[in-house]
């Protein structure tokens, strides 16, 4: 078990891409803080955990929220005294154009996408240093690699989610603390359902994308379960993509 005994927070856990590493992590023996603001979701997943013999708990968690971050927080260090890894995984679309931007849509998807890395990192690191260290594996984006055109907020936020990571591993190194950034391609989840269901958008992945195929969830979750692991013990600063070779055209 390639994470055992190791405590996780992991938000975003009740659909998509969260679910699947709270699954993942749980079986590769972790304790699963499973945080997300649908608690009736997040409630489901750590249900399917504890049948499957993993040991989670679920709560409801708005991560652009500090005092909510601050509240899961109180509750991981009464319950395990520590915290080993953090997957910063919540995060949301931007649908509307850039042209159709609001000031408060565009406040929402940075705090959701962005501020929400700052708060879990920031009151985090104290706990991971009562262990001697730790993981951060922080979810970014193609986006924000390479842009995108249509959705400048989602971009920015992404962007700004890779070099805090950077920063973050720099600033942290010398604490034994490891961050990295997970980026997604074209991957098939609940969020992006209106995306990949619709047969123009569809074939244009598929076009750009050299595997010739769209992720699973399940292959991200892989991914960011070997950042976290020991078996990338002397891995920080990266950027991952998973994204079937898209930002390699």
């Amino acid at each position: 078990m390639r994470v055992k005994g190791k405590v996780v927070i992991i938000t975003g856990a009740g659909s998509g891409m969260g679910r699947e590493e709270a699954v993942l992590f749980a079986k590769e023996g972790a304790t699963v803080v499973a945080t997300d603001v649908n608690e009736e979701a997040v409630q489901a997943v750590v249900q399917e955990i504890e049948q499957a013999g993993g040991e989670a708990i679920a709560m409801k968690h708005n991560v652009a929220s500090r005092s909510d971050w601050e509240a899961v927080y109180e509750k991981v260090e009464s319950t395990y005294g520590g915290l080993d890894i953090l997957v910063n995984n919540a995060g949301m679309s931007q649908p509307e154009s850039f042209d159709d931007l609001t000031d408060e849509r565009w406040d929402l998807i940075v705090d959701v996408n962005m501020k929400s890395v700052y708060y879990g990192v920031q009151l985090g690191i104290p706990l991971m240093k009562q262990r001697g260290g730790g993981s951060i594996v922080n979810i970014s984006s193609i986006a924000g690699l390479v842009g995108g055109s249509g959705a400048g907020a989602y971009t920015a936020s992404k962007g700004g989610v890779r070099l805090l990571t950077k920063a973050i591993a720099n600033d942290y190194g010398k604490d034994g603390i490891r961050c990295n950034s997970v980026h997604p391609g074209y991957i098939e989840t609940p969020m992006s359902a209106a995306y990949m269901e619709n047969p123009q958008y569809r074939e244009w992945f598929l076009a750009n994308t050299p595997l010739q195929k769209l992720g699973q969830a399940k292959e991200v979750a892989q991914a960011v379960l070997f950042l976290a692991s020991d078996d990338a013990s002397y891995i920080t600063g990266v950027e991952l993509a998973v994204d079937g070779g898209v930002t390699a055209r």
